[in-house]
């Protein structure tokens, strides 16, 4: 959060708690799924973190792995139904304790997205410093109606989170992991443009700012005494 569906999916989570109905109302739900490889070398260090008994407290980073596993295979971020159940299976928890944290919290997505995922912090110091115009960038460079949109190239999915922490350098807009800070409509534009050519621009403020320091200029220590 990554960001995501978050709480923004109750009827997904309050259907899956009851039945299995979801998956009616959700055809894009896939049958089965299974870590590979890469995804079982890290649910083993995870787990060892845990003393005996303590498992379901790496829910969160197994969900992770699931939805990065997923990206993988099919170039969307999102936690599937199965995969909640296999998470379930693996730390002895009951599926519906997996599903309340998926569809709490907003980086973990409960139905596909597109392959970048762009969410805009709307929360109130990115909005004093114009996210209202990196989310008119992203609608109008991303080719997207508005939040939870998804692009008709399946390159971008739109999403509204609230803070990201980065409120020094508001407004914010965070690309799939990655922060880009400093923004404004012509530099989101840009942004935007980059990925559809299939780059990905160094994340981090766009105007160079080092880290949090203030805007401009230095405005003390202009010199070092002593030289």
């Amino acid at each position: 959060m990554s960001g995501a569906e978050g709480q923004g999916g109750p009827e997904i989570g309050g259907g899956w708690g009851a039945s299995h109905a979801a998956d009616s109302e959700h055809p894009e739900q896939p049958a089965h799924f299974h870590f590979d490889a890469e995804s079982e070398v890290q649910i083993e260090k995870i787990i060892r973190r845990y003393p005996p008994g303590k498992q379901a407290s790496a829910v969160i980073p197994l969900l992770y792995i699931a939805q990065r596993q997923m990206k993988r295979q099919t170039g969307s971020a999102w936690v599937p139904r199965v995969a909640m159940d296999v998470v379930a299976a693996r730390l002895g928890m009951a599926p519906i304790r997996v599903y309340e944290v998926a569809t709490f919290y907003f980086m973990f997505n409960t139905r596909p997205i597109g392959k970048h995922h762009l969410q805009v912090c709307g929360t109130t110091p990115c909005w004093l410093r114009g996210s209202d115009e990196v989310l008119r960038a992203c609608k109008d460079a991303g080719g997207l109606k508005g939040y939870g949109d998804t692009s008709a190239d399946g390159l971008f999915t739109l999403t509204e989170v609230e803070c990201l922490g980065g409120c020094v350098n508001a407004p914010v807009l965070q690309v799939d992991d990655d922060y880009y800070e400093d923004l404004d409509y012509e530099s989101t534009v840009r942004l935007i443009e980059a990925l559809k050519r299939g780059e990905r621009p160094r994340p981090g403020s766009v105007i160079g700012r080092q880290a949090s320091a203030p805007a401009g200029e230095r405005t003390t220590l202009l010199d070092v005494p002593g030289e």
